[in-house]
């Protein structure tokens, strides 16, 4: 666990060639220094999202847990952002998951009642070992409202075992640190980084026991 800046120490710290990416990015609620409206914030998405996705070695991938937002009415879709970011890292697009944060059929007026799992590689393409659900039911208790629950974590990280020779999760984004959490708990390294104190002495003493 590191309490540091993230897209500075992923740029002091190269990846080793076992790292993967998993992480969720910031909201505009949590980056009012990019200024009023979306302009300043969807840029530095897109931009934060390239640098992630050519961070590992291009054998590995980078996996993005992202909810979309309404801002003064206007839809704002991560899953576009994030492949603005494919296009600028030269990446491609291998997995696209979408995972239901409240019951199909439930009516919402803020965010969104799912969530999408995407998947990037700058390598080459492979196709598929193992076939998975395109659409998750559930994602699973979280620690906090705005953390991957932890069946989006387990399908994140089973993603990297089934797929990948990648078995280091890194988190430049770690919150609470559920994600860490859950990798160990199904054999992965796991290192976060986060910049609050009070999130990175949360992330220190998370723990989830999973069954096998």
């Amino acid at each position: 666990m590191v309490q540091a800046e993230a897209l500075a120490w992923l740029s002091e710290h190269p990846a080793e060639p076992a790292d993967a990416i998993i992480t969720s990015l910031p909201d505009l609620s949590e980056l009012p220094q990019l200024g009023p409206g979306t302009e300043g914030w969807c840029n530095w998405f897109v931009d934060a999202a390239a640098q992630l996705m050519r961070w590992p070695s291009p054998s590995s991938v980078a996996l993005f847990y992202q909810s979309d937002i309404r801002h003064q009415g206007r839809w704002i879709d991560k899953a576009h952002l994030i492949q603005c970011a494919a296009d600028q890292a030269g990446a491609a697009l291998l997995s696209h998951q979408i995972v239901c944060r409240r019951a199909p059929g439930t009516p919402t007026q803020g965010r969104p009642g799912y969530s999408h799992l995407l998947a990037f590689t700058t390598g080459e393409v492979q196709p598929p070992r193992r076939a998975r659900p395109d659409v998750l039911a559930d994602a699973g208790e979280s620690s906090w409202s705005r953390g991957m629950g932890v069946l989006a974590c387990q399908a994140a990280c089973r993603f990297l075992l089934d797929e990948t020779h990648a078995r280091r999760v890194v988190d430049p984004f770690c919150g609470r640190g559920m994600l860490l959490a859950v990798a160990n708990a199904l054999g992965l390294d796991a290192l976060g980084v986060e910049l609050s104190g009070k999130r990175c002495r949360a992330a220190r003493s998370a723990s989830l026991p999973l069954p096998a």
